[in-house]
């Protein structure tokens, strides 16, 4: 009976290619930063206004927040009224807008004096809120 010898006489690869894992780690990191949330988390919880409509804040904001003992926060520092200005001032590092924080509980008077800094510096003003929940 006659044997046939189905080999091809070339050896096997015995070292493994990295390329096409780095790419399979390459497109899941990309994957990851894409579908990943940017949300810029303040060190002060306050309770915003729910209104029927929002648009998102841009990027590159000065936040300010107000509780509602009317204290106000600059970038997670607490500063005092008088020295808003200055304290805004000292962070704004460019940016043209200015996020305001307001508890439902903080008074009119807060935001106006808010408002009055902004308008110093001229920056634009837009006050957070969360969105009303659906009935």
């Amino acid at each position: 009976m006659a044997s046939f010898n189905f080999s091809s006489g070339r050896k096997s690869l015995t070292a493994f290619s990295l390329a096409s894992l780095t790419d399979i780690v390459l497109l899941l990191l990309i994957f990851f930063l894409l579908t990943s949330s940017f949300v810029t988390q303040n060190g002060l919880r306050v309770n915003l206004p729910d209104v029927a409509s929002a648009t998102p804040l841009e990027q590159e904001y000065v936040a300010v927040t107000i509780d509602s003992l009317n204290v106000y926060t600059v970038e997670d520092r607490v500063v005092v009224r008088d020295s808003l200005t200055s304290a805004v001032q000292a962070v704004r590092e460019g940016r043209t807008s200015l996020a305001v924080y307001a508890d439902r509980e903080a008074t009119i008077d807060g935001l106006a004096a808010v408002a009055s800094v902004a308008s110093a510096l001229d920056m634009r003003v837009s006050i957070a809120t969360e969105a009303a929940a659906a009935e």
